[in-house]
């Protein structure tokens, strides 16, 4: 009978149960925690990026969404960057995601680009150097969160390399019927508007009082450190080259009855003299000389056509 009237019991809601647990509370309080990290990120967080990139931007709370943590990552978006993230002594599952907008004009403009110049990008995934830029942008933006939050300890967030909207996170079993909160930032570069986001569990933002971060010392120094950063990400990357050589001009009579042993002779007359282009992601960077070393055909830079910004935006593109 005992057994009987167990299986009639019925189960307790999941909400009521986060609820008496402390791990979910009501839109009033969640509103008001969303604020007061919206309020720290607009206030710090352009001077604190002006301070180590040298570059303006401007951030804006917008809101903030309960629910469950699985729903809330399914809603971030698609063109975002998402990275697995964890501060030791307060919360070791949260996640954060950055508009791929905002870095790829963040990108442009740390080659050199004016600000004047750069659009809206096209919707896509981000390349790995531009990936790279993303953990540096989300780094920076925990930075000011771990501050906010005064974490015991003052350790500092760790950030797992970031992966596309797409991806597969660490935290999926772990955060599975959790309740937490997105906190949407508006951020703009230029004319370039964006996102980023916070997707943190309830539990431990119920417990926390945002307060103040102090200003670091240490900000003269990471100018040199971004700009260091993303110049050896350039130089390690693997570009490749396409180089396209002139033929002589032949009738369309004639290209339509050549046949396999047909020679096409080169349009310009001296070997020495061969004219060839080398690009790379469609935009022409040297004109070079055709020739053999050894047993090796290979070409020889004559003159740049683009100037070195000009390259390193072409190779990025």
């Amino acid at each position: 009978m005992a057994k009987a009237a167990a299986q009639r019991a019925p189960a307790i809601d999941t909400a009521l149960l986060a609820q008496l647990t402390g791990g979910l509370s009501d839109r009033k309080t969640i509103a008001r925690i969303g604020s007061d990290i919206g309020h720290l990120y607009s206030e710090f967080l352009p001077d604190i990026f002006h301070s180590e990139t040298g570059i303006a931007i401007d951030v804006e709370y917008i809101g903030s969404e309960s629910g469950l943590m699985t729903d809330l990552i399914a809603n971030v978006g698609q063109n975002v960057s998402i990275a697995d993230c964890s501060l030791r002594n307060w919360c070791p599952n949260f996640m954060m995601a950055v508009g791929n907008g905002f870095v790829i004009a963040l990108m442009e403009r740390m080659l050199g680009a004016a600000p004047d110049t750069i659009g809206d990008p096209d919707e896509r995934s981000l390349s790995h150097i531009e990936l790279d830029l993303a953990a540096m942008v989300l780094g920076r933006i925990a930075g000011v969160l771990r501050s906010g939050v005064n974490a015991p300890g003052g350790f500092e967030a760790t950030i797992d390399p970031p992966f596309s909207a797409n991806g597969k996170s660490a935290f999926d079993e772990m955060i599975a019927g959790l309740y937490g909160v997105t906190i949407r930032m508006k951020i703009d570069i230029g004319k370039v508007s964006s996102e980023f986001s916070l997707i943190v569990p309830q539990r431990p933002l119920l417990k926390t009082s945002i307060v103040a971060p102090k200003a670091s010392a240490q900000a003269l120094k990471k100018q040199e450190e971004w700009m260091e950063m993303i110049s050896q990400q350039v130089k390690r990357s693997q570009v490749t080259l396409e180089a396209r050589i002139k033929l002589e001009t032949l009738t369309l009579r004639t290209i339509s009855k050549l046949v396999a042993g047909d020679v096409i002779p080169f349009q310009d007359l001296k070997q020495d003299d061969i004219g060839v282009e080398v690009s790379a992601n469609g935009s022409k960077l040297y004109n070079c000389e055709f020739g053999k070393s050894g047993e090796r055909y290979m070409v020889r830079v004559k003159n740049n056509v683009s100037t070195d910004d000009e390259i390193l935006r072409h190779l990025m593109g």
